[in-house]
């Protein structure tokens, strides 16, 4: 079973997709995202996810999402797609080149769902949903929402059930 969860900044998606997978016996947490060092609001909300989860799940940090989903162990849950895209652009320094930008979010995209469809096994991914506010002012804001947009419809596409998170409530789409 392949789920996509998405929804807004603290609906309760990560919540959700945890409690997706808290029945498995072997889960691989994989985080695609870099923490800033420096911000210390940023690590709180990342010691809030690490406390959360149960002792037994296993964290692997790592932006290749195609080894993961190939050969992590057990269930694999990713959060998030979003600071996974983040993190792809700022390794490649791609941020003001958005031709360059998009060919790397579409390569690795594209390893990603060749990845899900050929791989069995228990996936929960879960992404932010970018649609639904307005355009941003800067270009780099415009720039994430478009390949974050694109993300999640491939990845969608893909997934058995896309569940949309809203203040804590879940609608199955």
């Amino acid at each position: 079973m392949k789920t996509l969860v998405t929804g807004g900044v603290r609906s309760g998606k990560s919540q959700h997709a945890e409690q997706l997978l808290d029945q498995h016996p072997q889960v691989t947490y994989v985080v695609p995202g870099l923490a800033p060092h420096d911000d210390a609001e940023w690590a709180a909300r990342v010691a809030a996810h690490q406390a959360r989860r149960p002792q037994h799940w296993t964290t692997l940090e790592t932006p290749d999402l195609a080894m993961a989903v190939i050969e992590a162990p057990g269930a694999v849950l990713v959060d998030c797609l979003g600071t996974w895209v983040t993190r792809l652009l700022d390794d490649a320094g791609a941020w003001p080149d958005r031709e360059q930008a998009t060919a790397i979010v579409e390569e690795r995209t594209d390893s990603l769902v060749d990845a899900l469809e050929t791989t069995d096994g228990e996936f929960v991914l879960v992404t932010n949903e970018v649609g639904l506010g307005i355009v941003p002012e800067h270009a780099s804001g415009r720039l994430f929402r478009d390949l974050v947009g694109v993300v999640n419809q491939r990845v969608a596409a893909v997934c058995q059930e896309v569940h949309l998170v809203v203040v804590g409530r879940v609608l199955h789409l």
